[in-house]
Parts: C-alpha cells; sequence; structure tokens
C-alpha cells in the first residue's frame, strides 16, 4: 500500500503518524533526484518517510534540505532523527530556533512544563541535537535552491514568533506550518476543506497572525500545504473563515478575561461553542461525539495559548 499522497507539481504529502492518522502531514518537494522535507513529525515518522523516497525511487541520500515551518514537536521533534538519517541535508529553520535545534534542552523543558515527561517522552521519543554547521537560518525572503527549483522564506508570526513559510515558485503554492490554520480531511464536504486557527500555546499574536495570513494571500498561490493536514485551496474562502474566526478567538478570551480562578474553564467553553457554531455554519457532517473527539487536543491548547495571550497583553 502507497504511503504517499501525490499532489501536483511533484508535491507529496505523507502521513506523520503522529497520535492519529491524518493529523499531520509531512510534505516532500522533489527536483530531479532532489528532495525537501517540510516539517518532520517525530522520530516514529523516519521511516514512513523513508518507504516515501523508496517509492519515488531515491533514499536518503536524495534529501538536500529538511524545512521546519517552526520548532513545536509536532513539528519538529523528529528534525534530530531525520537529520541523521540524510548525510546530504540541511536544516533550515527561523533564527529563533537554530538554537533550540542544536541544543534542544531548553525545548524539551518546555514541552515537559506543558505535557509532563511521561507524556512527552510517549509523544515524540528523544530529541537529537543537530550539528550547528548543518543549520542555516531561514531568514525573511531566503532563497533555497532546490536543485534548481527556487523556494523562498517568509517570515510569518502570529501562531508563533519563530514561524516562517516557504513559497514554492514552480508550483506557486505555500508550504505553511500552522499559520493557515488547521484544515482535517474528516470535516470535507463535497470536495470542500474548511479551516481552524490554531493558537497553541506560548506566543498567540492576533495582529501579526492576521498580516501573516494577508501576506500568504498577497502572493496569489495556487494552493496552501498545512502540516494538519496537507494540500486545500479555494483560499479566498478559507483566508475570510481564518481571519473571522481569529477575531472570534480574541473575543472569548476577552470574555474570560476577568474571570481569575475560573478563566479558563470560560474560555474552553467559550471555544466549545464556536466549534458547534462553525460546525452548523459549515454544515459539517461529523456528529457532536466525533467533532469534539477530533479538536480534543486543539481545544485544550487553543484555550492554554489565549490564556498566555491575555497575561502577555495585560
Amino acid at each position: 500500500m502507497s504511503v504517499l499522497i501525490p499532489w501536483p507539481d511533484d508535491i507529496y504529502a505523507v502521513d506523520a503518524c503522529y497520535m492519529r492518522p491524518q493529523l499531520a502531514a509531512i510534505h516532500l518537494i522533489r527536483s530531479g533526484d532532489r528532495v525537501a522535507i517540510v516539517d518532520t513529525g517525530n522520530n516514529a515518522s523516519v521511516p514512513h518517510v523513508m518507504a516515501a523516497l523508496a517509492e519515488l525511487g531515491l533514499g536518503a541520500e536524495a534529501v538536500s534540505h529538511v524545512l521546519l515551518t517552526h520548532i513545536h514537536l509536532d513539528h519538529a521533534g523528529g528534525a534530530g532523527a531525520f537529520m541523521a538519517a540524510c548525510p546530504n541535508a540541511t536544516l533550515v529553520v527561523h533564527p529563533r530556533g537554530a538554537r533550540h535545534m542544536a541544543d534542544p534542552s531548553r525545548l524539551w523543558a518546555g514541552t515537559v512544563a506543558v505535557y509532563g515527561e511521561a507524556d512527552a517522552t510517549a509523544r515524540y521519543g528523544e530529541i537529537l541535537p543537530i550539528a550547528a554547521e548543518r543549520i542555516v537560518e531561514a531568514t525573511d525572503n531566503l532563497m533555497i535552491d532546490l536543485n534548481g527549483r527556487p523556494l523562498r522564506v517568509a517570515d510569518t508570526p502570529g501562531h508563533a514568533r519563530h514561524h516562517v513559510c516557504y513559497f514554492d515558485e514552480r508550483s506557486r503554492a505555500w508550504f505553511t506550518g500552522d499559520v493557515f490554520g488547521l484544515s482535517y480531511r474528516e470535516l470535507d464536504r463535497d470536495g470542500k476543506a474548511f479551516v481552524f486557527p490554531s493558537t497553541t500555546p506560548v506566543q498567540f499574536d492576533p495582529p501579526a497572525l492576521h498580516e501573516s495570513i494577508d501576506r500568504l494571500m498577497a502572493a496569489e498561490p495556487s494552493a496552501m500545504y498545512l502540516t494538519h493536514f496537507s494540500r486545500v485551496t479555494d483560499l479566498p474562502r478559507l483566508a475570510a473563515d481564518l481571519h473571522r474566526l481569529i477575531d472570534a478567538h480574541v473575543a472569548i478570551a476577552k470574555a474570560g478575561a476577568g474571570a481569575i480562578d475560573h478563566r479558563h474553564q470560560i474560555i474552553r467553553s467559550g471555544l466549545s461553542a464556536l466549534l458547534r457554531e462553525e460546525a452548523r455554519r459549515q454544515q459539517w457532517t461529523l456528529d457532536e461525539t466525533a467533532l469534539f473527539d477530533l479538536f480534543e487536543v486543539d481545544l485544550e491548547l487553543n484555550a492554554q495559548g489565549l490564556e498566555v495571550w491575555l497575561d502577555s497583553a495585560a
């Protein structure tokens, strides 16, 4: 059975098999006999990508770049393992993230603070350091040459201050990490995709996120490739929905701002109501139990991110 999800212009998605099917996509961009990997899942994702490369008639030596959108561990937890497996690869990551890839001790400590050590280890395994000389900082407008295929970096804060997106000049498509939200394939209806914001801890910045979405759209892209989960089109509609839903998240957070003792519960309840409202608006076909199972982790992390944002904005 194929592990590749093929898209136009020699772009492929591979399910990272992180936590559940179709939660996190790793994307491959091919140019001749060279490949760039965009985001990495966790250490357990490496065999799936190696199998995908084999399907393409390539080996680990064909990987010339590992491109990280940001260093949250569902996107970067496997970066060290991929770099160990791919001897010719260069890691590309935001300047704020580069030091944490070379020495992941503080990154790991922050992850343990969110999940607890047992859960963090079960999710990600050991986070391996990467030699500093194999790391290139993804500065704004940096051009990456993927065997003659130009890829351009855009600094796109809002979900995190250390977030970048990658624009593939050949396909006119962006690889967006979490900036263009979450789009789970289980919600697709009659070929129509939907989006929901990700405000996860700890650097949610609503004005910056609005600006980053507008910057992506200004390129008039053909598609967005989301880590959660893969390719979406009909982009003006989705961008408008994201802007509206980001504002709704901010309103929910502000409504709970004064209730220090039970602020989290108020925000979490507000996000649950928003999800129900969006399900009605978009006529999603999942029943409520399945819907909340799908978004269980996202709602909790979004609530935490909104609380951190409230504290930082105070």
